[in-house]
């Protein structure tokens, strides 16, 4: 018999091989100071793109004194205990009923966090009999909320509803024998890429089939649609999502999230859903400012303005100067160059000692071999001359990787981090 603990030592997983050589630094980058557009690493100041604050409430003065007041009087462990047992109050079930009059749904329910609230949740409105149909380029809480499922599951093409189609053929057929249902999965805005998911054709094809649309929209709450309750409303189709998610760790600036439905699809949830029936309540604390948020998000429509100020001059100078930045329909904005890995190595060091932009950067496996993703989250806390300072910074990398100065510089690099 193995040693449990053998496959560990020999395999350490596709990111974990890379440890040594890149931790500190390309992953688990350690950022200094205040949440801010400007922040420090490695003793140095960057421009930050790489952090999920879009209204910038991080930091916002009246959301600190708030967040310092509710703890000062809550601390940090009331209510103990899981909701159904000694954690619920009268300030959880106000955010609820706030959170759902601004998604304009009938009910919502809190959770504690957005990973594990979605993961059980796809696990509590599937049975084995159903069948569920999700986007290739899923988030992984989705996918590992799909693991869960004991009966079939079918992937379509990413946005593609030719695909969708033709898998919701597949899954009729198949609940038609198992007596099931069917669940389509799909994200209001696609984190790495910025696409939003095709919601208004999705819905559409409920005249043809019968199935129920769940939608995680982490990155299009508060930054889309005209009150900000997001990709669903931005496309019209918000009252046709039968079971909304986002989460407050984007626009809201803190931990938690919810799901949003008919009351008596909640009312369901509530009890069902095993992260919170077996966990302890959120915390008072980030009930208090979670209220706080929402009624900024409500109140202060200068935020999100702001906040898309940015954004349109971010994406309109990168493509003025020739940048290809995908499809985006959102905050997210992705820059795609050619180069192998260790140009992206020497390209990325060169961006942060150099020009001081911090991003994250994305490669083969995640995205085809050969391509380098820069991905860029513009905040309403960034300003004209952060842009102007980053479309400049990537004029210069662009040059370098294009004449073979990264190409000559990878060797170095890669013998700096020991390969």
């Amino acid at each position: 018999m193995k040693d449990l603990f053998e496959k560990i030592y020999k395999d350490k997983g596709p990111l974990g091989k890379w440890a040594s050589q890149a931790e500190g630094y390309f992953v688990f980058p350690k950022l200094e100071g205040e949440i801010s557009n400007r922040m420090k690493f490695q003793g140095k100041e960057v421009i930050t793109w790489s952090i999920n604050d879009y209204l910038g409430l991080a930091n916002h003065p009246e959301v600190r004194k708030v967040d310092a007041e509710a703890a000062a009087q809550y601390g940090s462990a009331y209510p103990m205990g899981a909701r159904m047992m000694s954690g619920h109050t009268e300030l959880h079930e106000q955010l609820q009923n706030e959170l759902a009059e601004f998604v304009n749904k009938e009910a919502a329910y809190l959770l504690n966090f957005g990973y594990q609230g979605m993961v059980s949740t796809v696990d509590a409105l599937v049975s084995k009999d159903d069948i569920i149909v999700y986007d290739v380029d899923a988030h992984a809480c989705i996918i590992d909320g799909v693991r869960l499922h004991m009966g079939k599951r079918f992937t379509y093409k990413h946005n593609d509803v030719e695909s969708l189609e033709k898998n919701l053929e597949r899954a009729t057929k198949m609940a038609e024998q198992t007596g099931g249902g069917i669940l389509v999965i799909s994200e209001g805005v696609f984190g790495m890429r910025g696409e939003q998911g095709r919601l208004k054709e999705i819905v559409a094809l409920k005249k043809k089939f019968n199935f129920r649309l769940f939608v995680d929209d982490a990155h299009g709450f508060g930054t889309l649609g005209k009150t900000g309750a997001g990709a669903g409303e931005e496309q019209g189709v918000q009252d046709d999502i039968d079971v909304y998610f986002a989460t407050f760790a984007k626009s809201l600036a803190s931990t938690g999230a919810f799901i949003a439905a008919d009351q008596e699809i909640i009312d369901y949830l509530k009890y069902n859903l095993r992260s919170q029936m077996f966990a302890k309540s959120l915390q008072m604390q980030l009930v208090v400012g979670a209220l706080k948020r929402l009624e900024m998000l409500r109140t202060m429509p200068e935020l999100k303005e702001n906040l898309w100020t940015i954004v349109n001059a971010l994406q309109s100078g990168l493509k003025e100067r020739g940048f290809d930045i995908g499809t985006t329909q959102s905050c997210v904005t992705p820059v795609y160059l050619k180069g192998s890995i260790p140009e992206a190595m020497a390209l990325v060091r060169d961006l942060r000692e150099n020009y001081g932009i911090f991003c994250s950067i994305v490669v083969y496996p995640v995205i085809p071999k050969g391509l380098i993703l820069l991905r860029m989250i513009p905040t309403a806390t960034h300003t004209l001359k952060d842009v102007e300072e980053t479309l400049d910074a990537f004029d210069a990398i662009r040059d370098r990787l294009e004449n073979g100065t990264y190409k000559r510089l990878s060797a170095a690099v890669m013998a700096a981090m020991g390969e």
